[in-house]
């Protein structure tokens, strides 16, 4: 009887890990596709990080070109938004896993502690201090990248996290111009580059 026992809960246990292995891939395969949400996402913020803040740092520019940085800071971020909710509410009748709600709650809840972390430090501090919110942020989001591949054992993803945590780190050290330029660097490692290798392999 015991060993009978035995052999039911070890089938019990190898059809349980069959069950998760399928959730995975089905996930992954999913995210594969998603992978439009990285090249979204990290062109935009590159452009914003990169051409839109760093470059006017640095470079003299009129007052007609800034007034168009200024509209192109908001409308770029507003419209990746706009079309992450479009995609995800376009794909919410198609495979739903466990895994991928998962992930979905992930990302809301780095956005829920983006905006917390900028009140606490406002309230904090009394002061807009961004050389010190950028490296802040890019450690949240590090971690929701590492988590997000954690979660589908996808290396490329975990590797984009913690070079993208390093550069946090590493941008701590300078002025807030050369934290722009490092912050969007972080996003073309950690986002387009991931992003493109998923969606181009998202039919194999």
């Amino acid at each position: 009887m015991e060993t009978n026992q035995n052999i039911s809960d070890s089938l019990n246990e190898n059809q349980s890990l069959l069950v998760i292995k399928e959730m995975i891939n089905v996930s992954k395969n999913k995210f594969k596709r998603d992978g439009i949400l990285f090249i979204v996402w990290g062109w935009i913020l590159f452009f914003n990080y990169f051409f839109l803040n760093y470059l006017t740092s640095i470079l003299v520019t009129t007052h007609q070109i800034m007034r168009i940085v200024h509209i192109l800071r908001i409308l770029l971020p507003v419209s990746a938004i706009g079309y992450s909710i479009y995609y995800i509410y376009s794909q919410r009748k198609k495979v739903q896993t466990y895994i991928g709600i998962s992930l979905r709650y992930v990302w809301i809840s780095l956005f829920i502690c983006l905006s917390l972390t900028n009140m606490i430090l406002f309230h904090g501090l009394q002061e807009f201090r961004p050389e010190l919110q950028h490296p802040i942020f890019m450690v949240f989001i590090a971690f929701a990248v590492t988590i997000t591949g954690g979660i589908l054992r996808y290396k490329l993803i975990i590797i984009g996290g913690i070079v993208f945590a390093a550069l946090a780190y590493t941008a701590s050290y300078f002025e807030l111009h050369e934290q722009l330029l490092i912050e969007s660097i972080a996003w073309v490692i950690a986002f387009i580059i991931p992003g493109h290798i998923l969606y181009a392999n998202r039919d194999k």
